[in-house]
């Protein structure tokens, strides 16, 4: 069983803004719009948590 930042995927939208999301394997190869509108939910965008475009 896995928990805490193993249970992290990080995926990118089309225009490469990156997101963290508590998701489990199988949405690992997914971009963000193919995420289902539940799986978004449990998504932050990394940039909101860093603070900064780039990190």
């Amino acid at each position: 069983m896995k928990s805490g930042y193993e249970q992290l995927i990080w995926v990118k939208d089309k225009r490469g803004k990156e997101y963290v999301c508590s998701l489990n394997d199988l949405a690992i190869n997914k971009s963000f719009e193919q995420l289902s509108q539940e799986e978004k939910k449990r998504c932050s965008d990394v940039n909101q948590i860093v603070g900064t475009e780039r990190w």
